[in-house]
């Protein structure tokens, strides 16, 4: 029963694909873990950080950091539920930290995707919309479907910020993609210069 389940959610990279035909030029991307595998592949924009494969919990943090010092930008931080397992804490600094423009998009799986989908130590009954909304997330949603994540990602991504999302996505392995990335020294400086130009709130 839980091997079908887990067959009907959706896989990674349709819902990055969604993410990333309604994103707009002026927002940032951070991805962790398996989107920092999964993302490059289906986009390259000078926005878009994804370079921490392996620093697990660090990706929430780092786009507070960078929606606090950009506050005209939107900042959409791609978190897997084992990196956040690992800083659950860090929500708590997003709400605290009074930054309205940064969205948490919770890709779980409930495996350490990365390192052999070994099992995280949540069960199926941790309610990661609940803990999201106890650490004073004013606008949560939470997707199973795919189609409904199509229809309503827009909307979610608009509402009030800081906002949390948590959909379910399909356990799987996801590889580096060796040859596709550009060196760091270039992308961060590419990363750098991008974010000095002006930028725009979502919705605006």
């Amino acid at each position: 029963m839980q091997h079908e389940y887990e067959n009907s959610r959706m896989t990674t990279s349709a819902v990055l694909q969604v993410i990333m035909d309604i994103r707009s030029d002026d927002d940032i991307i951070i991805t962790n873990q398996g989107s920092s595998r999964e993302w490059p592949k289906l986009c390259e924009h000078p926005l878009d950080f994804h370079f921490m494969p392996s620093a697990m919990g660090a990706a929430i943090p780092l786009g507070l950091g960078l929606a606090i010092a950009r506050p005209e930008r939107e900042v959409i931080v791609i978190s897997g539920d084992g990196s956040l397992l690992m800083n659950l804490g860090c929500l708590v600094t997003v709400t605290g930290s009074g930054a309205t423009n940064i969205s948490i998009v919770l890709l779980d799986n409930g495996v350490y995707a990365v390192t052999g989908c070994q099992k995280t130590a949540a069960t199926e009954d941790v309610d990661y919309a609940g803990i999201a909304r106890a650490a004073g997330f004013g606008n949560v949603s939470q997707f199973i479907d795919f189609s409904d994540w199509q229809y309503r990602v827009a909307d979610s991504l608009r509402m009030a910020g800081p906002r949390f999302i948590w959909l379910r996505v399909k356990p799987e392995h996801h590889e580096l993609p060796r040859g596709m990335l550009q060196p760091i020294t270039e992308r961060l400086r590419q990363f750098q210069d991008s974010l000095e130009r002006t930028g725009r709130r979502v919705g605006e």
